[in-house]
């Protein structure tokens, strides 16, 4: 498999605060690859990075080969990069088809559009029955849902999450997850970021942790699951 996401070496900083120090990381096409690690190891701010709202001051992030690093956000959407970002960040006033036509605002094409809203209506069935309800009266699974059915109706190759389980109660972290992997065997390649270790590495093909910004170690997720060095520090045993 091609190598989607190449970061090399990259050095991110908030104001004088060195967050992302030298990171490296591929995502090759089709996987589902995971960032774990503690608060404040940089897991966010990776992701911040590759969709554009953060700059690195070295290193370069190439996707399909061409380098994006320090592109506009906007840009970096059309290119096929879409970020479920942490908290949902869904506008809250809106209609939750307000907030879908809002994912694909990039877009001009609309046939595919109306067949991607089908999708995602066939995907997240609770948000057809509450199309015309304002965003911001949807429980936190549902908000997450529409996050998650937005950044895709920009129609992503790759596919960013931020914490998607964060404030959700367990079962519904479970039927978030299992959306992930379906969307990941429709063809989406998927780099997530996740506090719950042990639901991220269950899921995923590869892991890297993250550590002060730094990669402290890096494999197969069973490998990582199975690492008592992982065990210990991030999955409760």
């Amino acid at each position: 498999m091609p190598d989607m996401l190449e970061i090399k070496d990259i050095h991110v900083y908030y104001g004088a605060i060195h967050a992302i120090k030298g990171v490296s990381l591929t995502v090759r096409q089709g996987e589902i690859v995971t960032l774990i690690g503690s608060n404040g190891a940089g897991k966010s701010t990776t992701l911040r990075t590759i969709s554009g709202l953060l700059k690195p001051k070295e290193g370069d992030i190439l996707f399909e080969g061409e380098s994006i690093a320090g592109r506009p956000a906007q840009q970096i959407v059309k290119a096929g990069i879409s970020q479920v970002p942490e908290g949902r960040r869904i506008f809250a006033n809106m209609t939750v088809l307000e907030n879908l036509e809002l994912g694909a605002y990039s877009r001009d094409d609309a046939d595919g559009i109306a067949a991607d809203m089908d999708m995602v209506f066939g995907r997240f069935p609770r948000l057809l029955e509450r199309k015309e309800q304002a965003a911001g009266t949807l429980s936190g699974g549902e908000q997450q849902m529409l996050a998650m059915g937005r950044a895709l109706m920009s129609r992503p190759r790759l596919l960013l999450l931020d914490e998607p389980s964060m404030g959700l109660a367990p079962l519904l972290i479970r039927e978030i997850f299992n959306i992930i992997v379906d969307i990941n065997k429709t063809g989406t390649t998927v780099l997530l970021v996740e506090q719950n270790a042990n639901m991220a590495l269950s899921i995923a093909h590869r892991a890297y942790v993250l550590e002060t910004g730094r990669i402290a170690l890096s494999g197969s997720a069973k490998e990582l699951a199975a690492s008592e060095e992982v065990r210990k520090a991030y999955l409760g045993g």
